[in-house]
């Protein structure tokens, strides 16, 4: 029988919308949402996403999709977490110590030898959540998990057996945090971006500096550094966070199926990390780059900067920050 147009208008919509999706279901246009990351594909963090986004859309039959910008295609890494609450895009992926100028909280993993494996970065990341999570339901937003960057170490020209090997240096640094540590032991920081770091050693504007080995990897460290010592100097994490509004507009079916994806993304992220840790120095090292160790007493008085740092950072986190360095201590 032919649809008349005072029918047509008055038939639910879902009567309408085209084919079915699912045998018995009711037809539902499909739910897409938009992710933006800043990193590459070739990055373990955006192939972990990508990977969460496939199974997203098999175990929902298609009703939710996740369209992956990455390499900062859509947004920038300073606009991403304030897209999601603007409503730009659904879901975000952050480095958390990026936003440690909006609250102390975001830069708790940025303290130097504040965790010396990736188990008690694991532990930090669980005692951080309730804090963090706190912090963005203020702002309409809900973290989905965090995953650790592989440890950071230090590059320089000869072993590090000695904090005399950093004083006086032209240390490169990249954040407020490594600043800071620059000045404690004695080194001159130079602010140098990833991309220029090869020129910044080949022509000494920088001497020295502390990073992860993939970064080492990327930027053809064995070219201007002669060692590579591991040093689980910081640990930082990246936060993938979601629209608060958008949750819970999902059906409950379909929002299990979502959070149940970023659970196994989270375990599967950590994975990867410790994966890409283990490849990177092994690298650097059949590259060339001689592989260092940190004699003890360079660590204990390592660990006194580090000190340091942590009251710092504790004054300015206030009773919340006190609480946490306590419960990590408390082991």
């Amino acid at each position: 029988m032919p649809i008349t147009r005072r029918a047509a208008l008055a038939a639910p919509a879902f009567l309408l919308a085209g084919p079915v999706l699912g045998a018995g279901a009711h037809a539902q246009a499909p739910t897409r949402w938009q992710m933006a990351t800043p990193y590459p594909d070739g990055n373990f963090q955006t192939r972990n996403i990508r990977e969460m986004a496939a199974e997203i859309e098999q175990s929902s039959g298609g009703r939710l999709a996740l369209q992956v910008h990455s390499n900062a295609s859509l947004l920038p890494m300073a606009q991403i977490k304030r897209g999601v609450q603007t409503g730009q895009v659904q879901l975000g992926e952050v480095l958390l110590t990026a936003y440690s100028n909006e609250d102390p909280f975001f830069d708790a993993d940025a303290i130097p030898f504040l965790v010396r494996d990736f188990a008690e970065s694991k532990r930090l990341a669980e005692l951080q959540k309730p804090y963090i999570e706190a912090r963005l339901q203020r702002q309409g937003l809900a973290l989905l998990y965090t995953v650790a960057w592989p440890a950071a170490g230090f590059y320089t020209q000869v072993p590090l057996n000695s904090l005399d090997v950093l004083r006086g240096s032209r240390f490169r640094t990249f954040s407020p945090m490594t600043n800071r540590f620059a000045a404690l032991v004695g080194a001159n920081p130079v602010l140098v971006q990833q991309a220029e770091l090869a020129q910044a050693f080949a022509t000494g504007i920088a001497t020295a500096m502390v990073t992860s080995a993939q970064t080492g990897v990327d930027t053809s460290a064995w070219d201007y550094a002669k060692v590579f010592t591991p040093a689980t100097f910081s640990m930082t994490k990246n936060a993938v966070l979601v629209s608060r509004r958008a949750l819970e507009a999902l059906p409950a079916d379909l929002r299990e199926v979502f959070l149940a994806a970023t659970r196994r993304a989270e375990e599967r992220g950590w994975r990867y990390a410790e994966e890409a840790q283990k490849a990177a120095e092994s690298r650097l090292a059949e590259k060339g780059l001689i592989i260092g160790t940190i004699p003890p007493d360079v660590m204990a008085a390592l660990r006194q900067v580090s000190a340091t740092m942590t009251e710092e950072w504790i004054a300015k986190a206030g009773e919340d920050g006190r609480k946490l360095i306590e419960a990590l201590r408390a082991g």
